[in-house]
């Protein structure tokens, strides 16, 4: 059966680490029974082609356009621009493809008004799948667009419990529709490669640690004010990695208040996993997460963790507090409390949240995510 991926993206975000990964799974377990591929409409997955070959996994070009290759495209009206570029220039390439290659299934990451669509518009064979990608800011379009659409949607599958709920209380598509699938993050194979590669001029040890891209959404801008704080008349050190638009502010902040030798940013690392396993402590810092790549890649590192309790998935993920600290999303001193209070736990409390957040990361694993996909793929 034949199993297609819509992930165009203007930029690197967690979903298209999913997309790749999703299909990496069923190409690992599935016995042959799924052949996945990935639509690439304006050069947005050029720079992955290797990985993909490698990883056994098909790529169908929808349209001559290389407006996307190997970009990252900043700001908001350019990136609104570019989603109205890839509607137009891909919407009958991609009904021409859908009737006439006749995948079995199409799943929806992101941009996806353009496949719902032609989902209401045509009698399409092909079912549909939307998969959500982060918590939804459901503004009046896109909640109209939504409430048209979601009428002839296969199903819906959601990343957290509590994403499914939200979206189950718009009652805009039967409950019975809507199902929980975890993200696929957890590769143990490489991870375990990833993380014995050494760090060339990298000397520093035992440092919180922050990762993402520097934008609104991550909140770095409260995290090095508030380790500001903490640190006054100590010497610990913070490193945050990841580019952004916020990457000036935060420079500025760091210039500003002497901190060059305190917080580090050391822009975007392929491999993430040699720097996390030099940490004392993961921070998120994020105003939301649905739940968060990194969070959980570092509880599968062995990682404690203190995260603010943003919609939609940190909590759920850390049960609560169980797996690690939480401080309130947004307040500079509950996440200085959270600092302080990390500092003198005993080894066995932060073990404790170890163990939980470990058990947690596990429901994130490759192969985790290849069977409750195969199971809902046969469902419909």
């Amino acid at each position: 059966m034949k199993v297609y991926y819509w992930s165009p993206h203007i930029d690197q975000v967690a979903t298209v680490r999913a997309v790749i990964n999703s299909a990496h799974s069923l190409n690992l377990y599935s016995n042959n029974n799924y052949t996945p591929i990935i639509i690439n409409v304006a050069g947005e997955w050029d720079k992955y082609v290797s990985e993909l070959y490698q990883k056994n996994i098909k790529i169908i070009n929808l349209t001559d356009s290389k407006v996307i290759q190997n970009k990252n495209i900043k700001g908001f009206i350019r990136s609104r621009l570019l989603y109205f570029y890839i509607f137009f220039i891909a919407f009958f390439p991609l009904l021409k493809l859908i009737k006439n290659n006749k995948p079995d299934y199409l799943i929806l990451h992101l941009i996806t008004p353009l496949p719902l669509i032609l989902k209401i518009l045509f009698n399409l064979k092909t079912k549909f799948i939307l998969r959500i990608s982060g918590l939804p800011k459901l503004k009046n379009i896109r909640l109209l667009l939504w409430k048209l659409t979601l009428k002839k949607i296969n199903l819906v599958t959601c990343p957290t419990i509590a994403t499914r709920e939200y979206i189950q209380k718009l009652n805009i598509i039967p409950k019975e529709k809507i199902l929980l699938l975890y993200d696929p993050v957890i590769s143990t194979k490489e991870i375990q490669e990833r993380k014995k590669k050494p760090l060339k001029n990298f000397l520093l040890n035992d440092y919180y640690i922050s990762i993402g891209r520097l934008t609104k959404q991550k909140n770095f801008i409260l995290l090095v004010n508030a380790f500001k704080d903490f640190n006054q008349n100590k010497n610990y050190k913070l490193i945050i990695i990841g580019e952004g638009e916020d990457r000036n502010k935060l420079e500025n902040f760091i210039k500003d208040n002497n901190l060059e030798e305190t917080i580090y940013l050391i822009g975007y690392q392929n491999n993430i996993f040699n720097y996390l396993k030099k940490s004392k402590c993961f921070i998120l810092s994020s105003l939301w997460e649905d739940p968060g790549f990194v969070l959980i890649e570092a509880a599968y590192m062995n990682i404690p963790i203190i995260s603010s309790d943003c919609r939609n998935g940190p909590s759920e993920f850390l049960n609560n507090g169980e797996g690690g600290m939480l401080f309130n999303s947004g307040n500079k001193a509950s996440l200085i409390e959270c600092f302080r209070k990390f500092e003198n736990l005993k080894a066995d409390n932060i073990n404790y949240f170890k163990i939980n957040s470990k058990k947690s990361s596990r429901n994130f694993s490759i192969f985790k995510h290849y069977k409750n996909l195969s199971t809902i793929l046969k469902k419909i």
